[in-house]
């Protein structure tokens, strides 16, 4: 994969594959055509029944695949499902920040496949996370597990656009960041994500990536939605 100063624009966004079955899935595709390289198939097509058929099919298209699975279990578990998960035409995948042991086994058999640390969630606040007896603001949480995952071997994280810019004043460049949460400007509130930023606010903070499902399918004309994305990330990026 090239190093982040490197990846193309139009590499950089992310599409939420969010949809329960192949033929969906399928229809997705054809919609967006060329204006979306990148895909992330997550727990609702799991769910379905169809996940590695669809990953075989967004493989078989050159796009690249964001397995969203968010492991999160004993270290010799998560080792082995990330040891199979390794064997797929997978670019990226999930795995929880919570214990560095687990992530050390997750690292050590990953192989070409870069894993992505969950830290905290964009649709959680800081009443959340003080509802689970965690203690700080999230951005200061983020950083804390970003920290841990990173000494861990992990690639990235997966935080808010709003997390950015303490997570780059204290780790630095290095660390992949993809972030979801990402809204228009001005438009907030109407759905489960608390933590948003637009587009060009994310990679003016540092995004490497960003995530974007329902600003682009709920979008009158989703094609010309991602390319417009697409056109503010080259602006962003230079």
């Amino acid at each position: 994969m090239p190093e982040p100063a490197a990846i193309p624009a139009r590499d950089r966004l992310i599409f939420a594959l969010d949809v329960p079955n192949h033929a969906e899935a399928v229809a997705w595709m054809d919609r967006l055509g060329d204006s979306v390289t990148f895909y992330k198939i997550g727990l609702e097509l799991l769910a379905g029944g169809d996940y590695f058929r669809v990953l075989d099919e967004l493989a078989a298209r050159g796009k690249k695949v964001f397995a969203d699975l968010k492991f999160h279990d004993v270290p010799a578990t998560v080792a082995g499902a990330v040891r199979g998960l390794a064997a797929h035409p997978v670019t990226f995948a999930t795995i929880h920040s919570d214990s560095r042991a687990m992530l050390e086994a997750a690292a050590a058999v990953k192989g070409p496949l870069r894993l992505l640390a969950v830290t905290v969630l964009t649709s959680n606040d800081r009443g959340d996370l003080a509802a689970l007896g965690v203690a700080g603001e999230p951005a200061e949480v983020v950083v804390e597990r970003a920290r841990l995952a990173q000494s861990a071997g992990i690639d990235g994280v997966v935080c808010s656009g709003a997390d950015l810019p303490r997570l780059r004043a204290a780790l630095g460049p290095d660390l992949l960041a993809v972030c979801p949460g990402i809204r228009p400007a001005g438009v907030g509130g109407g759905d489960d994500q608390k933590r948003t930023v637009d587009v060009p606010a994310a990679f003016a903070r540092g995004a490497d990536y960003i995530v974007v499902g329902r600003p682009i399918r709920n979008a009158p004309d989703p094609r010309a939605a991602a390319e417009a994305m697409v056109g503010q990330i080259a602006a962003a990026v230079g």
